[in-house]
């Protein structure tokens, strides 16, 4: 039985056969001894998004440590509240930390426990993910946002719906008005502001779609 570690753009955990593409975790374990969930979903703030692969690293998932999470893609991590860890992904965690720095028209670059406190605010309300109303056709490619109770994640102004699978072409052009958006707000100020995120390869076949 697969492990309840898939992360959807809700932010919720969930068990799938279906591969992610990147892999992450909040801030330590918070899995029990069985290797199941309880009442927790996170450790701390501190929210991140890896490479499935780094220097070699064998993990014994969901052991002693870490509670290791899997995203279909980077566009799904964001959207959940996850930014680039800065180990494994430092070159894209700086690019991240200065579109974040610019899109807030600061000089020095954000800290990774600054982005993470201003997360931790914008992602969750309660233990519910929290929605940001936006206007729709503002919104950067990499910002994703429910409708009907689905994710869909904008791209080359349409939206893909996502799935655990990949995303489908069915989501129609971008709205006019208002929209609700799961990305947090600092996030989607940092696509608007240069940083371009993962996306799954299924993409860019139904943006052609």
């Amino acid at each position: 039985m697969p492990l309840q570690n898939r992360v959807d753009p809700f932010g919720a955990l969930f068990a799938s056969p279906a591969r992610g593409t990147m892999m992450g975790n909040r801030g330590g374990r918070f899995h029990r001894d069985d290797r199941a969930l309880g009442a927790r979903r996170f450790a701390s703030r501190q929210w991140i998004c890896c490479v499935l692969d780094f220097k070699g690293r064998q993990r014994d998932v969901w052991g002693r440590y870490y509670t290791e999470l899997f995203f279909l893609d980077e566009v799904t991590a964001l959207a959940a509240g996850h930014r680039p860890c800065f180990e494994c992904r430092r070159a894209e965690a700086i690019a991240f930390a200065e579109a974040w720095t610019r899109a807030r028209g600061e000089r020095r670059a954000a800290r990774a426990g600054e982005m993470d406190a201003v997360l931790a605010r914008e992602r969750l309300d309660g233990r519910a993910k929290r929605l940001h109303r936006m206007p729709a056709a503002d919104l950067p490619d990499g910002a994703m946002v429910a409708r009907g109770g689905d994710a869909f994640a904008v791209n080359g102004g349409v939206l893909l719906r996502w799935t655990p699978e990949g995303y489908i072409p069915d989501g129609g052009r971008v709205p006019a008005g208002a929209i609700d958006v799961l990305t947090p707000p600092a996030i989607v100020a940092a696509l608007r502001h240069g940083y371009r995120p993962r996306w799954h390869g299924s993409a860019a076949i139904a943006a052609c779609d």
